[in-house]
């Protein structure tokens, strides 16, 4: 039942929708696949949706430490160009303004500076002493992931955790997930804020400002695309 699945978790998915970066309908994504729902977190465009976001990515962080699964010594969050350096700097806002925590930021460049102070990163530097987590949308391929993590590599940076908005649960290049993929190749946690099942659970048939979005036959679409893409 929704009550079970945390707060932050369904205030999420409602901002989700409210946003637009959560939609329901029929959708081809870009491996070829027709889809009941999409997510485009490039819907999110004002400041106050910036500021919400980096609060729901802030309150993961919280939680994953409270409950054990992250370290309480992170202290740097990375988000790869483009898509996360939005998403780390409001999460390091937020992270200071609801915790009192500060957090160092920082963020890849698509092409490597090679004047001035040089290198690949922009703002904090992080070395062995350090704790990183990356801060993602979402992982579909795991592209991103596996071109910045020769970046903390040759820092001998730890990285210890990835962050993203939502699991799809979708298969990857095999019988795994994606973010189990990341997970196996790189021994990395992955923590979503909430998993797609989570979003059926928190609306279906629950009305959203007066509109359900997953009704009954939706939410059968859903079901039938979990079975042939989906692992859980």
């Amino acid at each position: 039942m929704a009550q079970e699945i945390q707060a932050y978790k369904q205030d999420f998915i409602h901002f989700m929708v409210r946003s637009g970066a959560l939609t329901f309908g029929d959708f081809v994504t870009k491996s070829g696949r027709q889809t009941p729902y999409f997510i485009n977190t490039g819907k999110y465009n004002t400041g106050a949706q910036a500021a919400a976001l980096g609060g729901y990515y802030a309150s993961a962080l919280k939680q994953r430490q409270a409950d054990g699964e992250l370290s309480e010594k992170v202290n740097c969050l990375f988000g790869p160009a483009y898509k996360g350096i939005p998403l780390a700097v409001g999460m390091a806002i937020a992270l200071q303004n609801r915790y009192g925590m500060s957090l160092y930021y920082c963020f890849d460049r698509k092409e490597e500076k090679d004047h001035g102070e040089g290198g690949s990163l922009v703002g904090y530097r992080p070395g062995s002493a350090d704790e990183v987590v990356i801060v993602e949308d979402v992982i579909t391929a795991g592209t991103a992931i596996r071109q910045v993590m020769p970046i903390f590599e040759s820092l001998n940076a730890p990285v210890k955790g990835v962050f993203v908005s939502v699991d799809r649960m979708e298969r990857g290049q095999g019988a795994l997930t994606a973010i189990d993929e990341i997970r196996r190749d790189f021994q990395l946690p992955v923590f979503p804020i909430v998993t797609i099942r989570e979003v059926l659970t928190v609306l279906y048939n629950r009305p959203v400002d007066g509109k359900v979005y997953i009704d009954d036959e939706l939410k059968d679409r859903m079901e039938a695309y979990w079975a042939r893409y989906c692992v859980f």
